[in-house]
């Protein structure tokens, strides 16, 4: 039974703000548009008491979806791929810009500057019908599920921008370092399936992608006499590698949208047990980003090999990880690693042990 419909006037009106304090809470938690389409779905058939919710988001001609998600008796469908808008309510409320009030179907449109996209609920047949009441307060609700979905959206473009530079800054690094150097195109899925691992959230998963692509910039310092040597390097030589970690802190430190990468970056070759570089961290006061990709990195330099080392398979690669963990690597980062990789094997690296011989 929908109890608001005998609500006093205060209480329809703390019921009001309560609709609006809870969706206020799931935009300043979620981080994509995808998420929080579906969360607002769950959301408005429970303040609703319906079954049934679709949430459109359309493209520039209004006459497909860029992201529909329908909530069908607590079961989720979600798509983003481009779908042609053929229902005839969906249609009415597009054409007209307004909202649909019949019986125990509610549909309402999401408008910014122009039509975004629109909502439609629905109640089983026994449920009282839809009243000005649940009309008033969805479009509030949806008021201010407009401005969080245009937000995240503008933060994605942006993040697509952002992303989309870092590939060209690494491809032009690229060009700089000797490839027995740089990495396989699957060392960022690696890296970011180890951070989901230890359960990274979303702001750390995306500093840790960022730092994954761009860890090495500082080698395009070195000499490619050092990066293409077959033997043992010497110390000197080996001191100029080891630069390589502060330089490319300094090389990207003034791009603020690379700062909380930045620890990472400066860290990946420090060890657990205090002997790496550049500061001799140890333990916990190593980043845990840093803790990350540096089991990833030291898999792929043994997997893919380098110009000082030969190949290993796949088994005495990890065999390796395992052996080092509480004293190279994090024991904990070294188990996740474990789990990971097992899926990794199949998909992407089980090749590998004929791909280079």
């Amino acid at each position: 039974m929908n109890t608001k419909n005998y609500l006093t006037p205060t209480k329809k009106y703390r019921f009001l703000i309560s609709a609006v304090h809870s969706i206020y809470r799931l935009l300043n938690s979620t981080y994509e548009v995808n998420e929080l389409v579906g969360r607002m779905g769950r959301l408005f058939c429970q303040f609703f008491n319906a079954y049934y919710c679709a949430i459109i988001l359309l493209d520039p001609t209004k006459k497909y979806s860029t992201i529909k998600c329908t909530i069908d008796d607590n079961k989720k469908v979600l798509t983003d791929k481009r779908l042609k808008i053929s229902g005839k309510v969906e249609e009415k409320i597009i054409k007209k810009s307004s909202s649909v009030r019949k019986g125990n179907l509610l549909g309402i449109p999401l408008i910014s500057e122009d039509i975004l996209g629109l909502i439609i609920i629905k109640r089983t047949q026994p449920s009282k019908p839809f009243d000005i009441f649940d009309q008033e307060m969805l479009m509030t609700m949806a008021e201010q599920a407009v401005v969080g979905i245009k937000n995240l959206q503008l933060y994605e473009e942006q993040q697509r921008i952002v992303l989309g530079s870092i590939k060209s800054l690494v491809t032009f690094l690229n060009t700089r370092v000797s490839s027995e150097y740089t990495h396989s195109p699957h060392f960022s899925k690696l890296v970011y399936a180890l951070g989901c691992e230890v359960h990274l959230d979303e702001k750390q998963l995306q500093s840790l992608k960022y730092a994954s692509l761009l860890h090495d910039a500082g080698k395009i310092d070195i000499p490619a006499a050092i990066l293409t040597k077959t033997t043992k390097l010497t110390e000197e030589e080996y001191n100029v590698i080891k630069k390589h970690p502060v330089k490319g802190a300094q090389i990207l430190r003034p791009l603020q949208v690379l700062r909380p990468a930045i620890p990472i970056i400066m860290y990946h070759h420090e060890k657990y047990d205090g002997s790496g570089y550049p500061s001799r961290l140890k333990g916990k006061k190593i980043p845990l980003g840093a803790r990350i990709m540096s089991v990833a990195d030291a898999f792929e330099a043994m997997v893919y090999g380098r110009p000082y080392r030969q190949r290993m398979d796949i088994a005495s690669a990890i065999k390796e990880i395992k052996k080092k963990g509480g004293t190279q690597f994090d024991p904990k980062v070294v188990e996740a690693f474990l789990r990971v990789i097992k899926k990794f094997n199949k998909r992407i690296y089980l090749d590998q042990d004929t791909s280079k011989s």
